[in-house]
Order: structure tokens, then C-alpha cells, then sequence
């Protein structure tokens, strides 16, 4: 079994809320709201300037010429091609870039940035990447079941058709290929720390749709 193999295995569990949480369910069902998707829109494009910056980090760590290049053209589409398809949504619900900049970030926003963001700057690259890896892995396979099933919203569709895509599918699987080369180049202890960073931010996966389905504020 692979490492990354055995990463994926360790979270069923989460994957499996993942699929069921009423967020997920509805984009296919097309029954989650529009507040709740624009909630979430607004959030995700806040968030992805926060992946971009520990991408670029983590590029600056790499141990290899082409995983520098190939990290830091991740963090530029980053802010490139999914906020382009952040900003037709925007158009979709009529939120100018002053209102999208003027939202503050949700409470579970910032707790999954600044943990990504942490790990970035304080911690080696294997564990900065085996932290970023969810948010690659899990949108994917999220994208790929929820094609199987497609959506009765064409504002969903189009959400679901970028990580569904075979252009998303080469990104993650090179992350994957990177991943699996760096764990057999570190030791066993090392291993239980990157572990340890994938089963959290996959956590924050399920709570960042789960704050998406809320649309979470600050209480006071």
C-alpha cells in the first residue's frame, strides 16, 4: 500500500460525512440554498489567497527544482483559475469586489488558514504538503461522485465540473506522486507527523462546508 494510500484510508470516516453533510448532498440534490452557496463562495475565495500563500512557502522549501515550480504554478492558479470561476458566481449573485473584500473571514476560515499558514512557515516541507493535501485529494473525490450523480442546478454543475475536470485530476495526482516519493525519503516519526496534518485539515474540510451550510458568524 502506498502512503497516501494509507493517508486516504485513515480518514473513511470523514470522507463519509463529507459525502452525506446536507451541503454536499445538496448541490446535487439542488436543494441546498443560494445564501448558503454564496456564503460559501465568498469564503472559499478568501480562503484560496491563504492556500496560495502556504503553497508558495512550501515551494520555497522543496527539496527539488521541478516540485519549486510545480507548487508555485499551483499557488498562481490558485488565485488565477478558481477565482475566475469565484468571480462568475459572483457576477451569478451581483457581489461586487468590495463587498467580497469587505467580508470578514468565518471563524472556521480562519482557524483552518492560520493552521495551514502555521505549518507553512514553522514546520518541515513534508508536513506543510501533507497538510495542504486535502484540500486537493478530498475536492477531487468529492467532484468525481458528485459528477456520477450530476445536478438539477446549473449554478452547481459548474462548481462540480472544475474539480470533476481531468485538468484538476493531473494537479492532484502529482501532488499525490510528490507525497508518496517524500515519505519514502523520511523516517517513520516523520511519517506520524505528516499523518497527523492530513487527518486535521481533512477535518477542516468537513467543518468548512459544514460553515458554509450554516454560514457561520462570529457570535459576538
Amino acid at each position: 500500500m502506498t502512503f497516501t494510500a494509507e493517508l486516504w484510508q485513515s480518514i473513511t470516516p470523514i470522507y463519509a460525512a463529507i459525502l452525506k453533510h446536507p451541503f454536499v448532498r445538496g448541490l446535487t440534490e439542488g436543494s441546498l440554498s443560494r445564501d448558503a452557496f454564496r456564503f460559501y463562495v465568498v469564503q472559499d475565495a478568501h480562503y484560496l489567497r491563504d492556500f496560495a500563500r502556504a503553497l508558495s512557502i512550501a515551494a520555497a522549501r522543496a527539496p527539488r527544482d521541478e516540485w519549486i515550480i510545480m507548487l508555485n504554478e499551483h499557488a498562481a492558479n490558485a488565485l488565477r483559475v478558481e477565482r475566475a470561476l469565484h468571480e462568475t458566481f459572483f457576477r451569478d449573485f451581483g457581489l461586487s469586489d468590495k463587498e467580497v473584500a469587505a467580508t470578514p473571514l468565518a471563524p472556521v476560515n480562519l482557524a483552518y488558514t492560520s493552521y495551514l499558514l502555521a505549518v507553512a512557515y514553522g514546520a518541515p516541507f513534508h508536513e506543510g504538503v501533507a497538510a495542504l493535501l486535502p484540500c486537493y485529494w478530498i475536492y477531487w473525490e468529492v467532484g468525481k461522485e458528485l459528477e456520477r450523480t450530476g445536478s438539477r442546478d446549473p449554478l452547481f454543475s459548474r462548481w462540480i465540473a472544475t474539480y470533476a475536470s481531468e485538468e484538476f485530476a493531473g494537479v492532484v495526482r502529482a501532488v499525490l506522486a510528490m507525497t508518496d516519493e517524500m515519505a519514502t525519503r523520511v523516517t517513520e516519526r516523520e511519517r506520524a507527523a505528516m499523518r497527523g496534518h492530513f487527518l486535521t485539515t481533512s477535518r477542516y474540510e468537513w467543518m468548512f462546508w459544514d460553515m458554509g451550510f450554516r454560514m457561520e458568524m462570529w457570535p459576538v
